[in-house]
């Protein structure tokens, strides 16, 4: 029962966050609404939510984590150099590309990853990381040329964002792991996402809101809410019932979901070879989370 409970919450809310990558794409493609707005709305009201209810379900001050003086520190750096990256990249990969190809390209996170620790360790990449990454480096070159050596399916910002998106989702993953472990994890994350807003706020404020249409209005309270706070609280849950190799295996729904919605809703152009691409990419998880014992 238990095991059901998580693989529900983990596939639930890889859902959540590809739907929500797809919606971003329609504000974006038919709405005008600029990215950087959408990010600094997005983590501002998401990160308060999250520090709301972690106050009422602890039943402790919301600003005890700053009363450690060694929390300070790894929060700032996660907050600015793991969270705001991350939402950024992601949603400006959105922007000048697609949700499908922005989505599979966060799956890279793993590959520098492990290219973080074969540094840091001092030790040469074992025989499952090499496969990842020849995996992650195929799968990357169809997705964005569509097999073609001369020409590329999508244009340089949108893979350097997408390229951008994997490399924070790394830092995202590596920073607050510290953290995580003494504090509730909606203490820090929506501290993560209140203080990644700040440098938004003058875009907030100086930038005019976009024309706030039902669609619009749905859509953005869609990305806030089930795209980012309950995205995280399901993911942050799904791990207390299932192992987080089966987690990350069950987060491909994310990639899947954004494709399916954005082909079928958006009239997003993507081919075969993309999509065979795509699918190698994500086979870096698999090939991570079942053979890395071995």
């Amino acid at each position: 029962m238990n095991q059901k409970k998580g693989i529900t919450f983990a596939v639930v809310g890889s859902i959540c966050w590809g739907m929500s990558g797809t919606i971003a794409e329609y504000l974006f493609a038919t709405q005008h609404v600029s990215p950087l707005w959408l990010v600094g709305l997005r983590l501002l009201v998401a990160g308060i939510l999250l520090l709301a209810w972690s106050g009422i379900i602890k039943h402790e001050s919301i600003f005890s984590i700053w009363q450690d003086r060694s929390a300070r520190l790894p929060l700032i750096g996660f907050s600015l150099l793991g969270m705001l990256p991350s939402q950024l990249a992601y949603f400006m990969a959105i922007k000048y590309g697609n949700a499908p190809t922005a989505t599979v390209l966060q799956f890279l996170g793993p590959i520098f990853i492990i290219g973080y620790l074969t540094i840091a360790h001092r030790s040469l990449p074992s025989r499952v990381d090499i496969v990842s990454v020849i995996l992650a480096v195929i799968g990357t070159f169809l997705l964005v040329t569509k097999g073609h050596f001369d020409s590329l399916a999508l244009s340089i910002a949108a893979l350097a964002w997408g390229i951008g998106a994997g490399l924070s989702q790394a830092s995202y993953t590596l920073l607050p792991r510290k953290l995580l472990a003494r504090f509730d994890a909606r203490l820090v994350v929506g501290w993560g996402m209140t203080i990644g807003s700040l440098p938004f706020t003058v875009v907030l404020v100086r930038e005019p809101m976009p024309t706030l249409s039902f669609p619009v209005v749905a859509s953005i309270f869609f990305i806030i809410i089930f795209g980012t706070m309950l995205a995280y609280l399901f993911y942050l849950n799904s791990v207390k019932y299932i192992s987080p190799s089966a987690t990350g295996m069950l987060s491909s729904f994310e990639p899947l979901t954004a494709t399916v919605l954005s082909v079928t809703f958006l009239s997003t152009p993507l081919s075969f070879v993309q999509i065979i691409g795509g699918l190698f990419v994500i086979a870096t998880v698999f090939v991570q989370t079942i053979f890395k014992h071995e």
